[in-house]
């Protein structure tokens, strides 16, 4: 159950930022796909909704295969900021830390996938 939580908080809040901050995130959008700031916005929203979603029980597993599916579909653009080199503030400038994303989304998504299944 905590893990769940936590996995709820990590998405609203990485949602949340998509809205705050999102001259961030469209620096990663590959430059193949089109209407940028949309996509910015709708993976912001999707974020939230499925962290909200995980944490309602009726709609917990459905949040959790749109997560898994989220994370699968922006993996393009961890790729994509970690063979351009995007500068990024911080940490995320250095180019080690962009390659450390791809890895890291592996677990992201295993995590999101175990709460697919039925309790």
């Amino acid at each position: 159950m905590i893990g769940r939580i936590l996995l709820a908080i990590l998405f609203i809040v990485a949602g949340s930022l998509h809205f705050f901050f999102p001259a961030t995130y469209l620096k990663i959008v590959p430059p193949s796909l089109p209407a940028h700031l949309a996509i910015v916005y709708i993976s912001g929203a999707a974020e939230i909704l499925g962290g909200l979603g995980l944490l309602y029980p009726p709609t917990r597993q459905a949040a959790a295969w749109a997560l898994t599916i989220l994370l699968v579909a922006v993996l393009p653009a961890n790729i994509y900021m970690a063979t351009a080199h995007l500068p990024a503030p911080g940490i995320m400038g250095q180019s080690w830390a962009q390659l450390l994303r791809i890895p890291l989304q592996l677990p992201l998504i295993v995590w999101a996938w175990l709460y697919t299944r039925t309790p």
